[in-house]
């Protein structure tokens, strides 16, 4: 099976539904993605979890992401849908390979939720999901924004993102063989694990239809919680390996989460 098979594998397998599957429409979606050596994230990601490494600059390195965006309608598909909610999430995840299956998913380090809501998936779920103040702003012109901004005060994690969308489609990312390959490993994993905060392994599913990206370029990038982990310093942050915007893109998850043993 080629690469573009399992993405349209994944685009046309739906998710579990129950009470607790959500839907969200996501705006101002930004996917800015690092390399780094592998051997730096190895300590914070669970043994079954081997990490891939991409021939990048010269050198096999490994691809994480920070993940910001806007929730512009949470709501529970299946149980009292009217309740709909708003609120920015940003997202701190690695791209591996699950050992026992063979899939390409992401490790989560955590979240950070611009809403009291992190409590639920917090203290019910024993998510790591946490609190933080945001300000955002984004200006569109033509459909290409002129402003794109995300900044972020939370305990460990303050976050500064300023970008520019060059309205320019992606046409190849180093790393990849083809861009169906970099689709199913960047924007189309469906599966996440984690540690729990009870140190537990846990994990979930979601589902998206194909991203419709472009690419930008970082004006000020700052992840207070990758400098504390010592994943990156600042002048790394600088120089990211690719940033992707997805102006909008429904999202559903799959709810409770579960512990895989």
């Amino acid at each position: 099976m080629n690469y573009r098979q399992k993405l349209n594998q994944r685009i046309n397998q739906p998710i579990r539904q129950n009470r607790w599957t959500v839907a969200s429409i996501l705006s101002n979606f930004a996917l800015i993605n690092y390399a780094l050596p592998a051997k730096r994230l190895r300590p914070y990601i669970h043994p079954r979890f081997e990490i891939p490494e991409f021939e990048i600059q010269g050198k096999k390195q490994a691809l994480l992401s920070v993940v910001p965006f806007l929730d512009e309608a949470f709501y529970f598909e299946n149980f009292m849908s009217f309740l709909k909610f708003r609120f920015p999430q940003t997202n701190y995840r690695v791209y591996v390979t699950d050992s026992e299956t063979g899939e390409d998913v992401v490790w989560f380090f955590g979240t950070i939720l611009g809403s009291i809501w992190h409590q639920i998936p917090l203290y019910l779920w024993r998510m790591p999901w946490y609190f933080g103040k945001f300000e955002t702003k984004f200006e569109q012109k033509n459909g290409i924004y002129t402003h794109f901004e995300f900044q972020t005060q939370a305990t460990g994690a303050n976050l500064q993102v300023k970008i520019s969308d060059t309205g320019e489609t992606i046409s190849e990312i180093e790393g990849f063989s083809d861009l169906d390959e970099m689709r199913l490993i960047l924007t189309h994993p469906v599966q996440g694990f984690y540690y729990r905060t009870d140190g537990k392994l846990g994990t979930y599913r979601i589902w998206h239809e194909e991203m419709d990206i472009r690419k930008a370029i970082g004006l000020s990038l700052y992840f207070e919680w990758l400098e504390r982990l010592e994943l990156l310093n600042q002048e790394e942050m600088k120089d990211p390996h690719s940033i992707f915007i997805c102006p909008e893109i429904l999202f559903k998850v799959e709810l409770p989460p579960t512990l895989p043993y």
